[in-house]
């Protein structure tokens, strides 16, 4: 990977998302976990080792070390770090603003989506909003508390292109969209009548359907607060001004989507913070 700085990292994933717009967005093969599987196979062949299934709530927790990385939002830094952080620092990261939050659909289809325009058949992920005034208020609703009767849906069907997603002639998809921050609200109903708006006879290839609300989603995965996938609020000063790899506490350093250039599955924000771990990316942090 070429050697960017953040206002680098930044274009990089900005070109990464006009790409993506252009020319479709990419996608495992076998799913995501490929990715996690293997970054984990390449770390282990360097010597690393990885241990799962303990919940961390201190760093007092972890063994000793020269280095931490947290892969967390900043309230779990908190949570993690607690007292040992300087009071203004502290402050920082409690200030830190979440946006939105997702209610996330995952479905087994009997077929493939049987779309009223067969030109978005060829495209593994959809975005489904109508007109752009339906779009704009879609996502003004969630920001002032309310659910958009017509929701703006992003709606992935991986399996037309990849064969290991699903048993021959069947088919999977995901939709989610988005919904104010810590919804417990089922919206399933208004995605699927966004879906069969643009697809009918959707329903009827429904064979079985998973839904999680924005709370069940924050149990699973602490760092998705009130369902922020994005790790905080896409708010102009937050994304000119995202938190720093390093921490007032030495060796301890932040590596999340809460920190430059945002979420994206870019790897930017772990290649900068091993670059500051490394002594040659990030600035003295403030305290």
């Amino acid at each position: 990977m070429l050697p960017l700085d953040r206002r680098g990292s930044a274009a990089f994933g900005l070109l990464l998302l006009v790409l993506a717009h252009v020319t479709g967005w990419p996608f495992a093969r076998a799913g995501s976990q490929a990715i996690a599987a293997a970054l984990a196979a390449r770390l282990r062949s360097l010597g690393g080792e990885i241990e799962t299934g303990h919940k961390v709530v201190s760093l007092r927790e972890l063994p000793a070390s020269d280095v931490i990385l947290c892969d967390v939002t900043p309230r779990q830094l908190v949570v993690l770090a607690g007292e040992r952080l300087p009071r203004r620092y502290r402050r920082r990261l409690q200030a830190w603003r979440y946006g939105p939050g997702v209610f996330k659909l995952d479905y087994a289809l009997d077929g493939p989506i049987p779309w009223r325009a067969p030109e978005v058949m060829q495209a593994p992920t959809v975005h489904l909003g109508g007109s752009p005034a339906e779009i704009t208020e879609s996502e003004r609703a969630c920001w002032e508390g309310r659910h958009a009767e017509r929701p703006f849906v992003l709606l992935a069907q991986q399996s037309v292109f990849d064969d290991t997603r699903a048993p021959p002639g069947k088919h999977t998809a995901w939709a989610y969209s988005h919904v104010p921050n810590g919804s417990t609200v089922d919206v399933r109903g208004r995605i699927e009548r966004q879906i069969e708006r643009f697809a009918p006879g959707f329903r009827e290839r429904i064979l079985g359907c998973s839904a999680r609300t924005t709370d069940e989603l924050e149990r699973e995965n602490a760092n998705l607060v009130g369902g922020d996938i994005g790790g905080g609020a896409n708010l102009l000063g937050q994304m000119a001004r995202r938190l720093p790899y390093g921490t007032p506490l030495p060796g301890l350093y932040l590596c999340s989507a809460s920190t430059s250039p945002g979420g994206g599955v870019h790897g930017m924000c772990g290649y900068h913070a091993a670059r500051a771990v490394l002594g040659r990316g990030d600035p003295p942090s403030e305290g």
